[in-house]
């Protein structure tokens, strides 16, 4: 397998010895996203620090992700610092032994969300790759000069000063979990996310952001995520026996929690189950997911054509609590609820998990998915799991699916998608 390093070299002798540099006023790229499922160079893992719930694992995930992955795919993990760096060295090399396709890099972080913060790979025209860098304000729960926002928001900054790479940057606010694109030219996205990270934006003006920085054609608006995505400080959701469940800092409809592309013309969607319509939150995602079907369904790409829509269902709401000393916890209890609701600081709270089957992870060799089920949950859920896996394999007919638990992660408001960030292959390797 040809070295990550190997194939940066190339293309760090191809655009000179000079720092990162911003696009010119002329505009010198013209560039393009490929997709997660054409060819790629790389995983971009951030090593955690910390777990969102005492007792639930997040380096356990990350380690099974690796596990899943290392045969076929050249892994990078970043550290936020040297002290975690050695402790990440440590704890691959005890359960891996040596460092096979593994690249460990310093850069300074506090979160684990790769793939929104990550950084965006992009071919120019120049017959380089390019780092496209949106603003960033932690999901809606900050602002772009808080200094911890502000240290996630040059993630990607750094890792192109890591591999001296230009810089095309917009003051606009988006997430890497919440655009889709088929690397043809087009992209899907949901509007309620991106218009509130930016009320001073038009669509138009964020369509021009986008063309400018992936050198997208058409931009898909898809209009609400799941209800497990709401922002948490919009309050407690009620359940299905009347209690009330927060959300777990989430980002208010990610597009990669409900639709995927898997293909260039092919778009994996989630679908709820007619049964499970009693229950209130099954029944407000059975509506927001219908009207996205609705607008997919008479949507075309880039070229005119429609799309082939493959529907996978959702496992449906998963429950937990945290408690007091939780990281989790410890966040959501700070926040300015908006529905007037007061948390109740000191109490055990329930919380629900944002989980999807379609947050998953696409290589060239293998598709990493995720289980729901755990000993002593109903046996449907089982099943459902069962069914994920192989709606999974029937979209990517090639290549291995490993299904792995990931709740940990889940409890922090994402998937393992979530948490990746895909480096392509690009033409000049």
């Amino acid at each position: 397998m040809k070295s990550l390093f190997t194939s940066l070299l190339i293309v760090l002798l191809m655009i000179s010895c000079a720092s990162p540099k911003q696009e010119d006023e002329d505009g010198m790229f013209v560039v393009n996203q490929p997709a997660e499922f054409e060819s790629q160079e790389a995983i971009w893992l951030i090593w955690p620090a910390t777990d969102h719930k005492e007792g639930e694992s997040v380096e356990k995930v990350t380690l099974s992700i690796i596990e899943a992955l290392i045969e076929d795919v050249n892994i990078v993990v970043t550290c936020k610092d040297k002290a975690l760096l050695n402790h990440a060295s440590e704890v691959l090399k005890n359960h891996f032994g040596t460092l096979k396709n593994i690249t460990l890099l310093e850069i300074p972080s506090f979160e684990i969300w790769a793939r929104d913060m990550g950084p965006i790979f992009v071919e120019t025209n120049q017959n380089t790759m390019a780092i496209a860098d949106f603003n960033f304000n932690s999901w809606g729960y900050s602002d772009t000069l808080d200094l911890d926002t502000k240290t996630e928001e040059m993630y990607d900054v750094r890792v192109a000063e890591h591999f001296n790479l230009p810089v095309i940057s917009s003051a606009m606010i988006s997430e890497g979990g919440n655009r889709e694109v088929n690397g043809k030219g087009t992209l899907i996205t949901t509007a309620s996310v991106e218009e509130g990270r930016n009320p001073g934006m038009t669509k138009l003006e964020m369509e021009t952001e986008y063309k400018r920085l992936l050198g997208v054609k058409k931009i898909i608006w898809l209009n609400q995520g799941l209800v497990e995505d709401n922002h948490t400080f919009l309050g407690p959701v009620t359940t299905s026996d009347g209690t009330k469940a927060y959300t777990v800092v989430t980002t208010n409809g990610h597009i990669d929690e409900f639709a995927r592309f898997v293909n260039d013309s092919t778009i994996l969607l989630a679908e709820i189950d007619s049964a499970e319509f009693d229950d209130p939150i099954a029944f407000e995602n059975h509506q927001r997911i219908e009207e996205n079907y609705q607008i997919l369904s008479s949507a075309t790409d880039q070229d005119g054509n429609p799309f082939t829509i493959v529907r996978l269902p959702l496992p449906g709401t998963i429950f937990t609590t945290m408690s007091p000393g939780d990281y989790v916890y410890e966040y959501i209890k700070t926040l300015d609820y908006t529905d007037g609701s007061t948390f109740p600081d000191g109490e055990t709270v329930k919380v629900m998990a944002a989980l999807s089957y379609l947050n998953f992870i696409i290589t060239d060799k293998v598709i990493v998915g995720q289980t729901c089920w755990r000993a002593g949950m109903p046996e449907e859920l089982k099943l459902k799991d069962e069914k994920a896996a192989q709606v999974l394999q029937s979209v990517f007919p090639n290549r291995k699916v490993v299904m792995i638990d990931a709740f940990a992660v889940n409890l922090g408001g994402g998937g393992i998608h979530c948490i990746s960030m895909n480096q392509p292959a690009f033409m000049n390797d």
